[in-house]
């Protein structure tokens, strides 16, 4: 196998990402600021710290272990994403907020296991599926993927997260598409996923909030619909070169989260519609270039595990930008590279390290 340098147009496709988010990042934190200078410093520190520094640091490391290494590991990779999911809801570890724990609070820093557990579930798969090859096409390819998929949905239904469980399913999905399994199975698992978010909906108010606002945005313009109306505002006024570095309006007293999954809206804002699509365009080269890395990968884990991983991040940040312009429902995901989230940015630049680690073992 020869060894080659990781590929450049992916990992500076990143670095561009990363700094360009952080320019972002400090604007739409003014708002914030204006607002509680104490939070401010928390948040900057958890970005900054966790999110840019550790991230950077879990990459270099991610780059130069053998890729090899996920493999064998990945059934106690995922055991201990699932156990440290669950650990939410231990008291004093969990951290309620707005209705949910998704957060784990040891000392002054919290962590959302979730994201541990999108990298323990793709790592998993990509190993089942790589030694289920020639059974993929048979009901020994779906076992597994039910399996997991219902571990995650179990985890996090629960907590609630429904919008990292729908990001897991679609990536698992895909990737038991790929990875050989029959147009009929897959069609029987969307059925199947689709019978199970109608009850989900169901039994969940706020989904049928999510869901009647996406389908009416102006329904209730000073309550549900509160976020969705005033990111259209700021988007719409950015125009097409946008007000300015630094000069949006509504990140100050009408986006609800500037810095979290409102961020987009504030770019938009500055940046006007030409910095909007500079964003789509580099996450589109951040896509295709990953999936090139995907199929010249060295074998068949390691194809499936950069295809999950590359979608997990891709599909990710089009979904919180499609929520923000009024196409998807609201789903609570950051903007991965740019929005605050410093579990998040981490987990995002290991696996980022991850797919630069077997691009350096790319076929010609």
């Amino acid at each position: 196998m020869v060894r080659r340098k990781s590929d450049r147009i992916f990992f500076f496709t990143t670095i561009f990402l990363v700094v360009f988010g952080l320019f972002i990042f400090s604007s739409a934190s003014l708002g914030l600021l204006s607002r509680s200078g104490a939070t401010f410093s928390s948040v900057a520190f958890s970005q900054i710290f966790l999110g840019v520094f550790l991230g950077s640091i879990a990459l270099l490391i991610a780059l130069n272990v053998p890729y090899r290494f996920w493999r064998q590991y990945s059934f106690y990779i995922f055991l201990l994403s699932v156990l440290a999911s669950v650990a939410v809801f231990i008291p004093g570890l969990g951290l309620p907020h707005g209705g949910a724990v998704r957060w784990l609070e040891i000392g002054s820093i919290s962590f959302q296991p979730a994201e541990f557990l999108k990298f323990g579930s793709i790592a998993y798969l990509s190993a089942l599926f790589s030694s289920l090859r020639k059974e993929m096409h048979s009901i020994k390819g779906i076992l597994p993927l039910l399996i997991v998929v219902g571990i995650v949905a179990a985890v996090l239904i629960t907590q609630p997260d429904t919008g990292t469980f729908i990001v897991i399913l679609t990536v698992s999905f895909l990737m038991f598409f790929v990875g050989g399994g029959r147009w009929r199975y897959i069609f029987y698992l969307i059925m199947l996923a689709a019978v199970l978010f109608g009850v989900l909906v169901y039994s969940k108010p706020y989904l049928q909030v999510r869901i009647m606002t996406f389908l009416d945005p102006v329904r209730d313009p000073s309550g549900a619909s509160w976020q969705l109306q005033q990111s259209l505002n700021a988007i719409g006024s950015g125009k097409i070169f946008g007000r300015g570095f630094g000069q949006s309006i509504q990140k100050f007293r009408y986006l609800p989260e500037p810095i979290g999954d409102s961020i987009f809206a504030v770019a938009a804002e500055e940046f006007g519609f030409v910095g909007s699509v500079l964003i789509l365009l580099m996450f589109a080269l951040f896509c295709v270039r990953g999936l090139q890395i995907s199929a010249r990968a060295p074998d068949y884990f390691s194809g499936l595990l950069v295809l999950g991983l590359v979608i997990l991040i891709t599909f990710q940040s089009l979904i919180n930008i499609a929520s923000m312009l009024g196409v998807f429902p609201l789903t609570g995901l950051p903007l991965l590279f740019i929005s605050h989230g410093g579990t998040a940015l981490f987990f995002a630049l290991f696996e980022v390290g991850i797919i630069l680690n077997i691009s350096k073992f790319m076929k010609k």
